[in-house]
């Protein structure tokens, strides 16, 4: 097993890529379903601004990724101790809803699929 430091196929990257926009853009002005997560893992509201931060940096690490060596593979591997850390948030706050299932769980499993398919050789 090697590791690839340009992604191939790129799409899964892509993907990422725009999950991770909208993810961002949707925490400036979070919804409710968001606001609802991130009080009941109890994340202090003066501290949310740098989820967008986190998020924003994401996109652009997977877009210059794209033609800089190591740059998405770094990426989305932060992408996915970002979801580690926050099923451990989940977990520790005993906040186990349809959000954490589904939304958490589910992007910590994306991420790592990607992570797996556009870098893995085997």
């Amino acid at each position: 097993m090697t590791l690839s430091e340009l992604p191939s196929p790129v799409w899964p990257i892509l993907v990422l890529l725009a999950i991770q926009a909208g993810d961002a853009l949707m925490t400036t002005r979070p919804p409710k379903f968001i606001v609802d997560c991130l009080e009941g893992v109890r994340f202090p509201r003066d501290w949310w601004w740098v989820l967008t931060t986190v998020k924003a940096a994401s996109v652009a690490g997977l877009a210059v990724g794209l033609w800089v060596p190591g740059v998405a593979m770094t990426t989305t591997a932060a992408i996915v101790v970002y979801f580690l850390a926050a099923t451990a948030a989940h977990l520790r706050a005993k906040a186990l809803n349809s959000t954490f299932w589904i939304n958490c769980l589910g992007m910590l499993l994306l991420s790592l699929a990607v992570l797996v398919v556009s870098f893995v050789r085997w």
